[in-house]
């Protein structure tokens, strides 16, 4: 498979750099599986759906896990050094995988200072430009300090342009987001649900379900040419309860859909599937990587919004929908000025 089939140019004008105001004022591109294509509102979803199809939703809650921090100067003759630093996914209570910049001026050993006690030692660099940082707090302490000190971690086609503000901390997270805070990047498509479009979304007689996956690399990352000779992606942590499952194959066999709201939700629907379609509970590492040719057996829909060029999920996109389909409605969302990625406006695929 040649990953310039999934290689499309992008106007810059078109990457939302702030999310519809309200949120689901954005924008909805409907694509029907024969390629039909209609111009709506997140605000007309139920319109498309039918009372009892299970929208899916990934509650994941973002961590403000992007800092800058200070490399202090080795010696009298250098100087000290700023550092952003991304936090990518945890590796023990005080350690961190983490992306930096400039990485080419850090090494084994440095050490990192966010704020007053609040410091970091680099372990070891990685592959991609990845660092393992040791953090000086225990994990509850680790928690309190990025809610003091870190910034929403918006993706790179957006920091580029802007800072993250006090608004993303409201912005870049969901409504239904749970507790557990350990995603470093948004379920996107769930941003568009505000409170009254939630109880639009009852009020039509649809079904709302948790999931749950912790955003990583695997998701964001961009694709490189081995992940198809290796046929996987990063590991990311994901959930689906027993009684989660139950439901979700109970509403199926009644001739309900499951719509997951995100790429998130359905890769977690997807790992948990049997060949059947059954799905099951589970809790733990998934690297799955859906592309065209591959079964999708447990996604009967997908609300998501549109995604990169050459990425993991518009490979996804196309597994579900056809590469053909998918690359005709891109060109119609880019002709028709819809805004793209994390901040940007949705589509609503039906097979």
């Amino acid at each position: 498979m040649d990953l310039s089939v999934f290689q499309f140019d992008l106007p810059e004008d078109l990457i939302a750099l702030r999310p519809a105001e309200p949120q689901d004022s954005a924008r909805l591109l409907v694509v029907q599986g024969d390629g039909r294509l209609i111009d709506a509102t997140v605000r007309d979803l139920p319109q498309f759906l039918s009372p009892g199809d299970v929208l899916v939703f990934n509650d994941t809650r973002v961590l403000p896990a992007a800092l800058k921090g200070v490399r202090p100067a080795r010696d009298g003759a250098s100087r000290d050094v700023e550092v952003d630093v991304n936090l990518v996914e945890r590796q023990g209570d005080c350690l961190w995988l983490a992306l930096a910049r400039p990485g080419r001026r850090l090494k084994d050993g440095d050490v990192i200072h966010f704020a007053e006690g609040f410091a970091a030692t680099i372990v070891s660099r990685r592959e991609g430009g990845e660092i393992l940082l040791d953090f000086n707090c225990d994990s509850d302490a680790m928690i309190a300090a990025l809610d003091a000190h870190g910034a929403m971690p918006l993706p790179p086609y957006i920091a580029r342009r802007r800072a993250a503000d006090a608004s993303d901390r409201e912005t870049y997270q969901t409504r239904f987001a749970g507790e557990e805070a350990a995603s470093v990047a948004a379920p996107t498509a769930g941003l568009h649900f505000t409170p009254r479009l939630l109880a639009e979304v009852d009020a039509a007689g649809l079904k709302r379900e948790t999931v749950r996956l912790h955003v990583g690399l695997g998701t964001f990352k961009p694709l490189e040419e081995r992940h198809l000779s290796e046929n996987r992606l990063h590991e990311e942590w994901r959930r689906i309860t027993p009684d989660v499952a139950a439901r979700l194959n109970a509403a199926r066999a009644s001739g309900a859909r499951l719509v997951p709201v995100g790429t998130t939700a359905m890769r977690t629907l997807e790992s948990c599937a049997g060949e059947d379609g059954q799905i099951h509970a589970a809790t733990g590492p998934t690297d799955i990587f859906l592309k065209p040719g591959d079964p999708v057996r447990a996604t009967d829909a997908l609300m998501t919004n549109f995604h990169l060029p050459g990425s993991s999920l518009f490979m996804l996109v196309s597994a579900l929908m056809g590469t053909d389909v998918m690359r005709a409605a891109y060109a119609h969302a880019i002709a028709e000025r819809y805004r793209f990625y994390s901040y940007g406006d949705a589509c609503l695929l039906l097979p």
